[in-house]
């Protein structure tokens, strides 16, 4: 029931966040949120369903992307069924790759698909004929036929565009989890031996799950080409894959909406975090760690956990946070913005990384924030 009702209180959101955030850079961040939420779900059928920890899943939506691309150039689909060959790409890398990563699983699987992720992210840069070498490939989503006046030029309507997929792609995706294939997945994470024993062969299911997560996947990936008109071997890389592990976790692997969280969280740290602080990637691995230890639910299970008469508790560590930040900062300062002095704003306050002050002050509120968070 409560997964119906965040699947309901989704679809509200994906219809009716435009008429909010109606200027260009919020319908971009809503595009872009709705394309990592496919891709963040679809990766959540090997993690959290199927227990298969990847290092690799860039490499379906990634490829989706280029094949996406090519296809918009060729002018051989319509606009809107673009995406559909991105998926078709995904699904059959995975059909290749997949029966090499499923055969085993656990940290086995892990460490094929770390080496899966490296091999075709260096390929991609020895083939600049199919990916484009640095400049990578381009396209233009307008060039093609416009029925009903629909160019897919205004941002709005690429982004009803993406949210159509990403209700149909979610839709799908919550369907194949009350499928006997998505139960048995269920099973071969908790005890594949016990599914063995009755008779299923864990492999052949494994084999299936990187399948259908492939495809989806490829469906996010082309959805991306269409959005940002260019594709770059980036999207190969091990950075992008690793944010889908990182912000999927995040969000909470155990809920199917879960990754959904992770995929907001994850655009606006990419979109709006890294442009406050350059020390955006530090703050979300002291985040994730934190989360990995005392919150392994992610952000959905946040909500069962808290209590009002722990409140303090939870400010106090948010001050110790502050703290942190702030000694963070100014040692970002010293080192990496050393030509513009060393004054700067943290907070609305004005810190000099050479003073004594400053470091005691931000010192003082870390441990007064730690001491208080730690009392009973």
């Amino acid at each position: 029931m409560r997964t119906e009702a965040a699947g309901a209180a989704f679809v509200l959101v994906l219809l009716a966040a435009p008429w909010v955030f109606s200027s260009s850079l919020g319908l971009n961040l809503l595009t872009q949120m709705a394309i990592a939420a496919i891709v963040c779900l679809s990766y959540n059928i090997l993690l959290g369903q199927g227990g298969m920890l990847s290092f690799g899943h860039a490499i379906y939506s990634g490829l989706g992307a280029f094949a996406a691309i090519h296809v918009l150039n060729a002018v051989v689909l319509p606009v809107s069924l673009v995406p559909l060959a991105g998926g078709l790409a995904g699904a059959g890398v995975a059909l290749l790759l997949g029966w090499l990563t499923a055969q085993k699983s656990a940290t086995t699987f892990a460490m094929v698909t770390l080496g899966l992720g490296e091999l075709v992210a260096a390929l991609a840069w020895l083939v600049p004929q199919v990916f484009g070498g640095e400049a990578g490939v381009s396209g233009n989503r307008v060039a093609g036929a416009a029925p009903w006046g629909i160019t897919f030029g205004p941002q709005l309507q690429v982004y009803y565009l993406v949210a159509a997929y990403t209700l149909v792609c979610t839709a799908l995706m919550y369907a194949f989890t009350l499928t006997p294939l998505g139960r048995m997945l269920n099973a071969v994470r908790d005890n594949p031996e016990r599914v063995e024993f009755v008779g299923y062969d864990a492999r052949r299911i494994r084999f299936m799950a990187v399948v259908i997560a492939g495809f989806f996947a490829g469906i996010g990936g082309g959805l991306a080409a269409l959005n940002f008109e260019t594709v770059t071997a980036e999207v190969l890389g091990s950075q992008r894959s690793g944010a889908y592990l990182l912000f999927t976790f995040l969000g909470g692997s155990g809920h199917f909406f879960g990754p959904v969280v992770g995929a907001v969280l994850m655009v606006l740290a990419n979109v709006l975090l890294s442009g406050i602080t350059k020390a955006w990637l530090l703050y979300v691995g002291l985040v994730f760690i934190a989360m990995v230890v005392w919150v392994p639910g992610g952000v959905v299970s946040l909500a069962g956990r808290l209590r009002w008469r722990s409140v303090p508790r939870y400010a106090a560590w948010v001050l110790a946070f502050a703290g942190l930040a702030a000694m963070v900062e100014m040692v970002y300062q010293l080192q990496l913005r050393a030509a513009l002095g060393p004054e700067l704003r943290f907070m609305g306050l004005a810190l000099d990384a050479t003073s004594g002050w400053s470091w005691a002050g931000a010192t003082a509120v870390l441990v007064v924030g730690a001491i208080l968070g730690m009392r009973k």
